[in-house]
């Protein structure tokens, strides 16, 4: 009984004009924030001219400058990461005004379930959302940038030299940041969950990016490693951004929740909020 009682609550959640709006958020919201932030990417180089030919000794003396393609990029060019980590911020920081309480990232969807913000079916549709957001963001980026200058767009690799396990923990570490900024800034004692909400949530992005742009490209969000592998179809070691958010995530929502502002006296304490949390109507559930 209390199992269709879930499933029914579920349904009727699921249903609501306000729940298909936070879908929504979360859809637009993450696709409005990777196509910015995954734009910045993209090696634009110097038009390559006819005087500059001479100087690149990579180039065929048989070449002519009619053969060359004026858009292709100098193996030379390289993304700044300054650059990057300034847009995947400044992207973040407008989407959190524009579109208010959002989460655009799996890992911190995790975190707040485990912390008993957020009901999971609510959350499972959110990660679906975000998703989906993140491979239209992808596939419309891949439209937008001439063939010749997609590279990788955006694609998260590991660093050569940089073993599987490191990898998972630069992710770990850099996710676990982020999370713990979310989590301090929603509770309600906190004086930066109003104002500077948005701007602490930029500045960590950027700092994870300046951390981890060298070892794994930075990941930091699944959906954001999601939608560029799967718009140039490579998976290789894909699992690290998935493994290393989310064990960040359950990490930092243990410190916070569990340890510097217990929220239950135990094990046994969680797990009745839980059954509380999937038997309360949405609106009625207070979040802390």
């Amino acid at each position: 009984m209390r199992t269709l009682s879930c499933l029914s609550l579920a349904l009727r959640d699921m249903w609501t004009l306000s729940f298909l709006r936070d879908i929504l958020r979360e859809f637009l919201g993450t696709a409005f924030f990777l196509l910015i932030a995954l734009s910045s990417t993209i090696v634009w180089p110097a038009v390559i001219t006819p005087n500059s030919i001479s100087h690149n000794a990579e180039l065929s003396t048989s070449s002519s400058p009619s053969d060359l393609n004026p858009l292709q990029a100098s193996p030379a060019c390289r993304t700044d990461p300054l650059m990057v980590a300034l847009v995947f911020g400044a992207a973040l920081l407008v989407v959190c005004v524009c579109m208010g309480d959002v989460q655009l990232n799996p890992a911190i969807t995790l975190a707040l379930v485990l912390g008993l913000r957020l009901n999971p079916w609510r959350a499972a549709m959110f990660v679906g959302a975000q998703l989906l957001g993140a491979l239209v963001a992808s596939a419309t980026l891949m439209g937008m940038v001439p063939a010749s200058l997609r590279g990788h767009m955006g694609l998260n690799e590991v660093a050569p030299g940089v073993l599987l396990y490191q990898a998972v923990s630069v992710e770990t570490a850099v996710t676990f940041q982020l999370v713990l900024c979310v989590l301090a800034v929603s509770r309600p004692s906190s004086t930066a969950s109003q104002s500077l909400g948005p701007l602490v949530l930029g500045i960590s992005v950027m700092l994870g990016h300046l951390t981890a742009i060298g070892y794994t490209g930075c990941g930091m969000n699944p959906a954001r490693s999601f939608g560029p592998a799967m718009v140039i179809q490579n998976f290789n070691n894909h699992w690290v951004y998935w493994v290393g958010p989310c064990a960040g995530a359950v990490l930092a929502w243990l410190l916070h929740d569990v340890l510097l502002w217990p929220r239950w006296s135990g094990a046994g304490h969680w797990a009745t909020e839980l059954r509380r949390l999937l038997l309360t109507p949405t609106q009625s559930t207070q979040r802390d």
